[in-house]
């Protein structure tokens, strides 16, 4: 069995809480950074305890259409944050530098354009927007006002995808051929069966403000509660994860996207009036530039696999294949010095020419030292404790005090995001969709 080599990754001092602690001491009163989170959902919870965990970020004001979680904000972030169901509010505050927008997918490019025009900062999770005609009024806001604009896709900021690009560029796998990524999943709330408040009243949301540019509908609050079900309000697996497997993929080869895109699947297992699916499987072209070669992406995301929940790549090379999970494993595969032969079927006097000819061209190799190949494995981990979310937020927070620009800004967010949500227009339009990812335009 080839043996594995296990090397352990240097994690920046702020990745890990202990020293974002001792960081925290000696952050100056200049230094704060006051943020306010508009949708305070699971995401938004999780995206303002990372970032108020960074140094020096302070939370001041939070909006949120269901009353109850501006009454719970309180309870966890203190009395004095201001609480509304108005997120106008929210920007029209002098206080407020930056905003984490977390709300369903169809108010992400809305409030980011809102926000930037009222001289905020934004960290805006992924997808940075619901349909591909939204992504480009959100990068011309961002260059219009200058604005800092993080999309929340934390594996561009991991020490293990910097690991995995570090060896990508250096030719560790050879010449890329394809790529292979996947997201399965096998529980209720890994499938969106979020958890409905028993009082989720019309008098307690405000139901108008939630719907926005969606269609008008009766109060229906699993809607709200588990709207990534529903394409009225967000965008299925491909928005996301497949958005979070092209984040990825893009940063470690330098990619831009694919020129054409092909998606299948279907509603397999959870038939809980949801209207998109459960099972997706895309296939994707990339041409060749001069980071890489031309290649092949195929994507998976099953929600129902009997196996718990697990997500990886595979980068696939003419010398070897490199695996991105929780850490970054390097299997070499050299390519064959010859070619091989197969005479069987020939005469013995045809066998014996050709070999003779063969062994002229492909003299057998000496055998000493130099000849020996390395063989196994080389595994690259994170060391314990490490957070790639917390990079993700700390690298923000940093980009709004030095205004230096971010690696995943809105340009780099809509090229993840694009193609991901053409895998939904070719899923339930049954077409294939052709993208020039330079222009970030959909052809035909």
């Amino acid at each position: 069995m080839p043996t594995t080599r296990r090397h352990f990754l240097q994690a920046t001092a702020a990745g890990l809480a202990a020293s974002a602690l001792t960081a925290q001491e000696k952050t100056s009163a200049n230094d704060r950074v006051q943020v306010a989170t508009i949708g305070l959902g699971g995401m938004g919870t999780e995206d303002t305890h990372t970032s108020t965990s960074v140094p020096g970020v302070q939370l001041v004001a939070v909006a949120d259409i269901y009353q109850g979680r501006l009454d719970h904000a309180k309870e966890v972030f203190g009395k004095d944050v201001f609480t509304t169901r108005d997120y106008r509010e929210v920007l029209a505050r002098k206080d407020v530098d930056a905003v984490i927008i977390a709300t369903p997918d169809h108010w992400h490019s809305h409030i980011s354009i809102d926000a930037m025009n009222a001289g905020k900062d934004v960290y805006c999770e992924k997808p940075m927007v619901q349909h591909v005609d939204d992504g480009k009024p959100v990068i011309a806001a961002q260059q219009k006002t200058g604005r800092i604009m993080q999309v929340g896709s934390q594996r561009v900021s991991s020490i293990v995808y910097q690991k995995a690009k570090d060896l990508f560029r250096a030719g560790a796998i050879g010449e890329l051929n394809m790529v292979e990524a996947w997201w399965d999943r096998n529980s209720a709330i890994g499938a969106w069966q979020y958890s409905i408040p028993l009082d989720a009243t019309p008098a307690n949301i405000d139901w108008d403000r939630f719907l926005g540019r969606a269609p008008k509908v009766p109060f229906e609050p699993v809607r709200l509660f588990r709207w990534r079900n529903y394409r009225d309000y967000g965008t299925g697996v491909a928005g996301d994860l497949f958005v979070h497997l092209f984040s990825g993929m893009h940063f470690v080869t330098g990619a831009i996207g694919p020129t054409r895109v092909y998606a299948t699947g279907g509603l397999r297992f959870w038939k809980d009036g949801r209207d998109v699916p459960d099972v997706l499987l895309g296939l994707y072209d990339y041409p060749a530039t001069q980071a890489h070669p031309a290649f092949n992406l195929a994507l998976r995301v099953n929600f129902v696999d009997g196996a718990g929940e697990s997500s990886a790549f595979r980068f696939v090379g003419s010398e070897g294949i490199m695996t991105v999970d929780d850490g970054v494993t390097l299997s070499k595969q050299p390519r064959e010095s010859e070619p091989g032969y197969t005479i069987e079927t020939f005469t013995n006097a045809m066998q014996k020419e050709f070999l003779e000819d063969y062994k002229k061209k492909y003299p057998p190799a000496p055998m000493n030292a130099d000849s020996i190949q390395p063989q196994g494995q080389e595994k690259y981990l994170p060391p314990d404790g490490y957070s790639d979310h917390f990079d993700h937020h700390r690298n923000f927070i940093s980009a709004v005090r030095a205004r230096k620009p971010v690696t995943e800004d809105p340009v780099f967010g809509f090229r993840a995001a694009g193609p991901a949500l053409l895998s939904n227009v070719s899923y339930f339009e049954h077409r294939t969709c052709q993208w020039d990812p330079s222009t970030m335009t959909l052809m035909g």
